[in-house]
């Protein structure tokens, strides 16, 4: 009886480990029309960049952000020391004060030379010279107006905002510091417009065609990416004799920022090749491999040579594998299952 069970208990891990092997998701090895690419490597870039500069000298008072952090537009990142711009604010205030004064005593002066004129009582010498006193007067009025303009908006870069809602890349200047006009402050991007930035020998040029279709690659991440939209600057570089390719990419991609390596994949063609989902590709070290699944559901360990992945989610097979072969999408669990088996 004993043995009956032990032998049933046998047959019955026996089915489940075939029956675990035969649930493995597989995919064929065959050929396919894949898009034929010509690889260039680039470099991440912000569409809008910028550094913010001191517009006033004065001694830095207060800094409101750091690096990474997130600003809206408008919004107060950095304050100089405004003191000496308020008094000369004040000072032109004065001015325009003064300057309306004098012009108002002008203009009832001219008004009672008028009318004496009209009576014979002065001559026109004098009615000429009323005029011209009150002309003198409203200019001078406009002048101090215009002064007291320019330093309110001195007083106003005193406070220095965001240009537009992005991230700080770069902080230049530390409290205290005592900064003149021109001086650099702060650097920052806006995240959601990106671009990559790529040199194309010339001899492509007429390959990848005016419009290409650029599928862009982010090693780092895993991820490729569909480029919103492509413009091939019309200039060459005298000393590579090469063109620069902008290629924007969709907005608010998550993860991606200036300075970033990236390989651009140029569609030049469609061609035919021997090709296995590139998530049945298992990397350990230097071996490349993949879980070849046969008629019973067992799946062996082989070692393959492979070309590059594919935008599709496809890898080349160069070496090791055969049209009509299976592949396992799970290589990890086809592994555990193997050494289950074992």
């Amino acid at each position: 009886m004993m043995k009956k069970a032990l032998i049933g208990g046998v047959l019955l891990a026996g089915a489940m480990v075939a029956q675990a092997a035969e649930q493995l998701a597989t995919a064929p090895v065959q050929y396919r029309e894949v898009a034929q690419t010509y690889s260039a490597d680039g470099i991440v870039e912000a569409v809008r960049q910028s550094t913010v500069s001191a517009q006033i000298g004065g001694r830095v008072k207060e800094i409101l952000f750091d690096v990474g952090d997130t600003v809206k537009k408008g919004q107060l990142i950095l304050r100089i020391d405004e003191r000496e711009a308020a008094q000369v604010l004040a000072g032109s205030q004065a001015q325009v004060m003064q300057a309306q004064a004098n012009m108002q005593n002008a203009r009832a002066n001219y008004e009672r030379a008028k009318q004496l004129f009209s009576q014979k009582f002065i001559s026109q010498a004098g009615l000429d010279k009323a005029q011209a006193d009150y002309q003198v007067a409203l200019a001078q009025a406009a002048s101090s107006s215009a002064g007291a303009g320019q330093a309110g908006i001195a007083h106003g870069y005193t406070s220095v905002v965001a240009p537009y809602a992005g991230v700080v890349a770069a902080r230049l200047v530390e409290i205290g510091e005592m900064v003149m006009p021109g001086k650099p402050l702060m650097t920052g991007f806006d995240p959601a417009e990106m671009r990559v930035i790529v040199s194309v020998p010339q001899y492509k040029l007429s390959e990848i065609g005016a419009h290409p279709e650029v599928s862009v690659e982010v090693p780092s991440l895993q991820r490729w990416i569909n480029a919103a939209s492509v413009s091939v600057q019309p200039i060459a570089d005298a000393r590579t004799h090469s063109t620069q390719v902008r290629i924007n990419l969709p907005p608010n991609e998550a993860g991606i920022y200036p300075g970033m390596f990236v390989r651009t994949h140029f569609t030049i063609g469609k061609t035919k090749k021997l090709v296995i989902p590139a998530e049945a590709v298992l990397r350990r070290s230097e071996v490349v491999a993949v879980y070849v699944v046969d008629d019973k559901g067992g799946a062996k360990l082989r070692q393959v040579r492979l070309g590059d992945v594919n935008g599709e989610g496809v890898v080349e097979v160069l070496a090791g594998l055969k049209p009509g072969e299976k592949v396992a999408l799970e290589p990890v669990k086809a592994g555990m299952q193997n050494a289950k088996r074992k």
